[in-house]
């Protein structure tokens, strides 16, 4: 085993905090790289050394592999920590940092290569005997044959890019006459995005529930699985709320999906902190959607009913370790959920609000963490994820974690810009989330701006916000403009404390 001494983590803001904290509780020093933008950031500070790697923009600084690299040599650091975003899943990065003789720490260069190519990677897990939705196993362009393909898989379908992620590439195809133009799209956009056109095909599951498991494996060819997250609560195809565990999964149900993901892992021979996702339809049945080959942004309320540390046990792992525990060891002590707090415009499509933090107070109290990279007074740069914070509650049941995660929304004074707050307060109130009958269409079908009023009697304003709300779904933000013009007002955006 090779012991780990300095950490440079190769990522910003609250995750690049995080990290440390762990690292230096396991007695370790940590070196931080940071644009110019990011000059007085709370990750540089509490870092024992700061390398500056370019300018603000992440392509000139965050995405250089040569200049991360040198940041390390020029410490002396010994292992990388990608962190999630940025580098964490580029194959790559991962093989220059190990021939450079660096530990890294997260999987294998092949294992990245191999999960970060959805067909490849269905192809992987299929021979381990993993459900997966039906569909297409190899890539496809022929607009022609893919129509083909999904006439005999049955509308409607979904045309997913076979690289990259986040809903990018995407396509849900209700019938034949709209196809060869959403599949023309949707090649457009993954050409765009990923520099790689090519797509699949796959029967598209109505009222999908988003399930993840978190997984670890060590270099010894032992894998475990944390339990379940669930991560239904989107918009844009990207997650907002995250809880564990999921509230529908039976014990029975839970150990099978538990053993697929183990089985998917071990599929790639994968080693570290990994997660499988599936798709859970109404009937319960579950599909493998991806594996992220990283830590992810949810991973606090696994910590939270595991009472591990995922960090420390990515640096023992890293380090050549066995996993310390095996599954029968592993318990589920009550129950966690996790808000994002997005500097977004819930009001406006969830659109960035990028701004100064005038007012920025925590929420306090016995179950409630926070991770965030801010403080009062600072500025959200406009180059990165518009993240804020993750605010964290854990509580011995679903039903207090719930009520715990209200008041410290109520108690989370934030001013100068919009925030997802408000949003993820309607989220908890709302009686779908709360009986836990929903799925990954819950902004869709429950969500407008008038949900966002302090309270919901007939007023002029919320009259409007109601119309608007509907006019945007349906005709896009130009009508619900033109509906709060007409009426000569505006409609009143919900915030606690606003200034």
């Amino acid at each position: 085993m090779r012991k780990i001494k300095k950490i440079l983590v190769a990522n910003r803001g609250e995750i690049a905090l995080r990290i440390m904290r762990s690292a230096r509780e396991a007695g370790l020093q940590t070196v931080a790289v940071f644009s110019e933008a990011d000059r007085q950031s709370l990750h540089v500070r509490y870092a024992d050394e700061a390398v500056c790697i370019g300018p603000p923009p992440s392509s000139e600084s965050y995405l250089r592999i040569d200049k991360i690299l040198d940041a390390a040599r020029q410490t002396g650091a010994d292992a990388i920590h990608p962190g999630y975003g940025f580098l964490s899943e580029n194959e790559t990065f991962a093989q220059r940092v190990e021939d450079a003789g660096l530990i890294f720490i997260g999987p294998s260069a092949k294992a990245i290569e191999l999960m970060g190519s959805k067909l490849a990677a269905k192809a992987a897990v299929a021979a381990f005997h993993v459900p997966l939705v039906p569909g297409t196993t190899e890539p496809i362009t022929d607009v022609a044959r893919a129509k083909e393909i999904a006439a005999t898989i049955g509308y409607p379908v979904l045309i997913k890019a076979s690289a990259g992620g986040g809903g990018k590439g995407m396509r849900v195809v209700e019938n034949e006459a709209s196809f060869a133009e959403q599949m023309e799209r949707a090649i457009s956009e993954a050409t765009s995005a990923f520099g790689d056109g090519s797509v699949f095909i796959e029967k598209y599951v109505t009222s999908p529930r988003h399930i993840e498991f978190q997984i670890f494996g060590d270099k010894h060819g032992n894998v475990v699985h944390l339990f379940e997250r669930e991560c239904s609560i989107q918009r844009r195809h990207q997650k907002v709320v995250e809880e564990a565990p999921s509230s529908v999964l039976t014990p029975e149900k839970r150990k099978l999906m538990g053993e697929a993901a183990i089985n998917a892992a071990k599929a790639c021979g994968y080693y570290g902190a990994g997660t499988i996702e599936f798709i859970l339809d109404d009937k319960l049945n579950f599909y493998f959607l991806e594996m992220n080959t990283r830590l992810q942004v949810e991973h606090p309320v696994t910590e939270a009913i595991t009472g591990l540390d995922l960090v420390q046990l990515q640096i023992r792992i890293a380090e050549g370790e066995k996993i310390p525990f095996k599954q029968e060891d592993l318990q589920m002590h009550g129950h966690a959920i996790e808000i994002r707090v997005y500097a977004e415009d819930p009001a406006n499509n969830f659109l960035p609000d990028i701004g100064k933090l005038k007012t920025y107070k925590r929420p306090q109290g016995h179950g409630i963490r926070v991770d965030d990279g801010f403080e009062q007074g600072m500025d959200i740069p406009f180059y990165y994820d518009p993240m804020i914070a993750k605010l964290i509650c854990h509580a011995e049941t679903r039903e207090a974690a719930i009520e715990k995660m209200i008041r410290a929304i109520q108690d989370y004074e934030i001013t100068g810009l919009e925030t997802t707050l408000g949003f993820c307060g309607f989220v908890m109130k709302h009686d779908a989330f709360r009986s836990g009958n929903f799925d990954t269409r819950f902004v869709e079908k429950y969500f407008t701006p008038a949900a966002l009023q302090p309270d919901h009697t007939h007023t002029e304003e919320a009259i409007v916000a109601i119309l608007a709300g509907t006019l945007l779904k349906s005709n896009g933000r130009g009508a619900a403009d033109g509906a709060l013009a007409a009426v000569g007002t505006t409609v009143s955006r919900w915030r606690k404390n606003r200034s």
